[in-house]
């Protein structure tokens, strides 16, 4: 599973990046996750709204802060 969260670097990015290593961590996850701060690359991916999470592919949320409950369901924990 690949999982990216996609921001700037503001503050709600980083707590959303902060929170999904967290729910990787505690359900034992073996996904694989990154943090991209690459404007053009979010662009592509047609993220205009910050942070945002993609796995596999997939936009999963955009322009808030998910819930611990959200990530594991993406993790299907």
């Amino acid at each position: 599973m690949n999982i990216k969260v996609l921001g700037p670097g503001c503050k709600k990015c980083h707590e959303t990046d902060k929170l999904v290593r967290e729910v990787i961590a505690e359900s034992g996850s073996d996904a694989f996750m990154e943090y991209v701060t690459d404007i053009a690359e979010i662009a592509k991916l047609g993220i205009f709204s910050t942070p945002a999470v993609v796995v596999d592919g997939q936009v999963k949320l955009t322009g808030k802060v998910p819930t611990k409950a959200q990530v594991r369901s993406w993790l299907g924990k």
